[in-house]
């Protein structure tokens, strides 16, 4: 008989952790949709395995430490998913207010590079 191989991958106990998996993937979902390009792009931003990532999109197992920092860094969806699960939704304001500024700083920098020099004209 030949012994089974593979990682073993606890259950939660009790579904203390479904409610966290289910929100981060919802999160995560909505953000990148269910493709396998979801897959490579979380794969990417957490130096993850693919099956982790799996996990995670899925709802199977939700993301710990230092990758769910790391998502967090990456996805507004998943920063705001985690601090409304930590009852912190008043951060998300200024998290929304530094996004509309960095976005507008870009589109400034277009009309500018759109912007002919002064002293040309047609």
């Amino acid at each position: 008989m030949f012994p089974k191989t593979g990682t073993i991958v606890p259950k939660f106990r009790n579904g203390t952790g479904a409610n966290y998996a289910t929100a981060i993937a919802t999160a995560l979902r909505s953000e990148l949709g269910t493709s396998a390009r979801a897959t490579k792009t979380v794969m990417l931003w957490t130096g993850a395995s693919g099956r982790a990532a799996k996990y995670w999109l899925s709802a199977g197992r939700g993301p710990d430490g230092w990758h769910l920092i790391q998502l967090a860094k990456n996805s507004d969806a998943v920063l705001h998913c985690l601090l409304k699960m930590a009852d912190r939704d008043e951060i998300k304001l200024s998290v929304e207010l530094g996004a509309a500024k960095a976005a507008l700083m870009r589109a400034i920098a277009v009309i500018d590079s759109l912007k002919p020099p002064v002293g040309e004209s047609d």
